[in-house]
């Protein structure tokens, strides 16, 4: 930081503290001085109106899965204490069986990808307190069956099958092998898009278990040098599909316990194809699983029977741009099933005969549903959130499978969410706002009245007081066809309307996402409101493509991803120019991932807007991402060579006026410092001006000891120095 800037910050820092406001210090954001108390890994049960938790014993230091009483939240017991048991150092996950009798719990963790992991794993048995290891080595996602006395997992991308009380192994596959083919466990990309890592299950009676193979021999890879503290880097290797290159081939498997036959699936009908979901029906003999195009715009529901492998198709959707892939399918007990669709326009809630027939639309109306949280066979009661009362803010609802009886749960302004108790009779509601930290309240099913608070962070709050937090402002942005674009602004506590301020967007813009929510601030939040004590103005755009205001809004960037997006931070850059406390030729915009690639493309495109902008692990060509999200809104490169290279920031480098600062991690292993690597030659080719930074070794989320300290103290000083 020079001494100008120097000189400015303290006169600032004295001025906050005239004013009576406490300055906000990047170390606090780090160290977690302002951190929401919360209620963590909350379980409910099933078989009981409880529900269990991971919690530390402050006397021994040990680590305990407590179970609660859902009416009362008073502690029942403790079914599992790692003081009893010293083979187990931490708990750090845990799964019951049906009947929740037993437990498995995992140690020794080691992560993978974003979500997977393999682990030690240990069977509790919760009568006995008897303990026994699974395996004699590290497993993945093990899965007890229904009767819980068998458990299946995963072992160096093959299957197995374990007989609990012989402890026999059973081996289910055999040429699972590292980048060729993997078993019942899903490939990178699957994990990344499509949010699962465990791709088998038991059927109901436990006698099958059905299981998708990846063979991705075909693969592309890419590698990574891990520089580590040796003499010499190493490298990681993974296959990873980029945009029009070939993906792993899928199929489908049905494994019989009793005469451990494995029978396929006949999908050869089925060209480049995804399967992002299976799961058995309460039937069985049946298995659905959902197969979608490679495009993700065309979709089939299918039932298979595990008795002949044959398959029909009781359902499709067709989408002209794309269909989002949930966990919401849920069965009742007559097969009929539960399904959420976008097909009328907003994401709402259907219910389906076991054939496949339309029996309710159970919710409509121009607002979206945007968590199911299950159905109560004994009142025929759906429980959800939607953004009925305004796309930034939450709330629970009830109503009945036949789309009658609508009742709203929560009434607090702002973002509220649910776990239900077992029965459905009770729910923890988690309540917060932009001013108001995380309440966790416990209320009743019928009518939403609060039976009593759980959680209140009033320390939190008072602590706050100090700092006074500059509030967020809600505003409305409209683009250049007049649709409104939400926004919310955060000015100085001291600030002055005729007085002229510079002003950071921050905003992320990928598709269905939103920064602006009427919700409790993230460390991100805390920065911008550290940044207002130094006299700047931040303000957060949703601009088109952004979700929770329907299809047309959200799907208006297909094809084109970048360029509306792009269009719509530069007309609210321009809109907010025009206030009379903005200093139009100090406007800065910065993002991270998606927003990364916005911001660079912004600086660019919208070189006379903006003065500076700092992107974050940016993909900065859709050529060097992944198959299923990028072709999901773009196509292949071959299709839709326009598409890709039209609003590739690598292509404009040209045009860079203003002062820009990239940042990626050298392991990130989602949008690779490919990426990063490329533009900056792009810049160097245009002998052009600007700064950069690579965190060695660091992922997707650049963080571990200081390093997000220190990476946001190099943004600090960037944006004092140059906005």
């Amino acid at each position: 930081m020079n001494k100008i800037h120097t000189t400015l910050l303290f006169c600032l820092i004295a001025l906050n503290v005239a004013f009576g406001q406490k300055q906000i210090s990047l170390n606090e954001i780090w160290n977690g001085s302002f951190q929401a108390q919360r209620m963590v890994s909350v379980n409910s049960m099933k078989n009981t109106n409880q529900y269990s938790l991971v919690e530390r014993n402050a006397q021994s230091g040990s680590s305990q899965i407590n179970l609660y009483d859902f009416a009362t939240l008073k502690k029942v017991s403790t079914l599992f204490d790692t003081a009893l048991f010293p083979e187990i150092k931490s708990i750090d996950s845990y799964n019951f069986s049906a009947d929740e009798k037993q437990i498995l719990i995992a140690t020794n963790s080691t992560a993978i990808f974003r979500r997977s992991f393999t682990a030690d794993y240990y069977l509790f048995d919760i009568a006995s307190s008897k303990i026994q290891r699974v395996a004699d080595f590290p497993i993945q996602e093990p899965a007890f069956s229904n009767d819980g006395k068998q458990i299946a997992f995963a072992h160096n991308n093959n299957l197995y099958h374990y007989t609990i009380a012989t402890k026999a192994v059973t081996t289910i596959t055999t040429d699972g092998q590292k980048n060729h083919i993997i078993n019942g466990i899903s490939d990178w990309v699957y994990e990344e898009e499509f949010a699962v890592v465990s791709m088998f299950s038991w059927n109901n009676d436990g006698t099958k278990i059905a299981y998708v193979k990846f063979d991705e021999t075909a693969v592309p890879e890419y590698s990574m040098d891990i520089y580590g503290t040796g003499l010499y880097p190493t490298q990681s290797a993974f296959k990873y599909p980029k945009a029009g290159e070939k993906n792993a081939v899928v199929s489908l498997h049905l494994y019989d316990v009793k005469t451990k036959a494995t029978s396929s699936v006949d999908l050869s009908n089925y060209k480049d194809f995804y399967i992002p979901r299976i799961k058995w029906t309460n039937d069985s003999s049946y298995l659905s699983a959902q197969i979608i195009n490679r495009h993700q715009n065309n979709l089939d529901l299918l039932f298979i029977n595990a008795n002949d492998a044959s398959k029909k198709v009781v359902l499709n959707e067709i989408d002209p741009a794309y269909i989002d892939v949930t966990d919401n399918l849920t069965f009742l007990k007559d097969n009929s099933f539960i399904w959420t669709s976008e097909k009328d326009g907003f994401n709402h809630i259907y219910h389906y005969s076991k054939t496949g027939q339309l029996l309710q639309q159970v919710t409509k109306g121009a607002w979206e549903v945007t968590e199911y949280y299950g159905y109560d066979e004994k009142s025929k009661s759906i429980y959800f959130q939607s953004v009925e009362k305004g796309s930034t803010k939450r709330d629970v609802f009830s109503i009945q499978l036949n789309g009658k009886n609508k009742l709203q749960l929560t009434t607090d302004s702002g973002t509220n969410s649910a776990l239900f108790s077992p029965n459905f009779e009770l729910f923890i509601n988690t309540f917060s706002s932009s001013v108001q930290a995380p309440i966790y309240t416990l209320k009743d099913s019928k009518q939403g009245k609060t039976i009593k608070t759980i959680v209140s962070n009033e320390a939190l709050d008072n602590k706050l007081k100090e700092y006074q937090l500059p509030k967020k402002e809600f505003i409305e942005i409209p683009t250049e066809n007049g649709e409104m674009m939400n926004a919310w602004i955060l000015k100085p506590k001291n600030f002055k309307s005729d007085k002229k301020y510079p002003v950071l967007m921050y905003q992320y813009s990928g598709p269905g996402s939103q920064q602006v929510a009427d919700k409790w601030w993230d460390s991100n939040d805390f920065w911008h409101a550290m940044l207002t004590q130094n006299d700047y103005i931040v303000v957060a755009v949703d601009g088109r493509g952004t979700g929770f205001k329907g299809a047309k809004f959200k799907k208006s960037t297909q094809n084109q991803l970048g360029k509306l997006e792009v269009e719509d931070q530069i007309i609210a850059a321009k809109y907010l120019g025009n206030f009379n406390y903005i200093d139009p030729s100090r406007i800065g915009i910065w993002g991270w991932s998606f927003g990364g690639f916005m911001s660079t493309n912004c600086i660019l495109k919208g070189a006379d807007v903006f003065k500076t902008a700092i992107a974050v692990a940016p993909v900065t060509n859709w050529r060097f991402y992944d198959t299923i999200y990028t072709e999901r809104y773009l196509k292949t490169p071959q299709e839709n060579e326009a598409g890709y290279d039209q609003n590739s920031p690598i292509f404009f480098a040209d045009q860079l006026k203003g002062k820009y600062l990239l940042i990626h991690g050298s392991a990130d292993d989602n949008v690779h410092v490919q990426n990063t690597m490329v533009m900056i030659e792009a810049l160097v080719q245009e002998n052009k001006e600007f700064d950069w930074l690579i965190y060695p070794d660091k992922n997707h989320g650049i963080y571990g000891g200081a390093t997000r300290l220190q990476l946001y103290t190099k943004m600090t000083n960037f944006l004092l120095n140059n906005l």
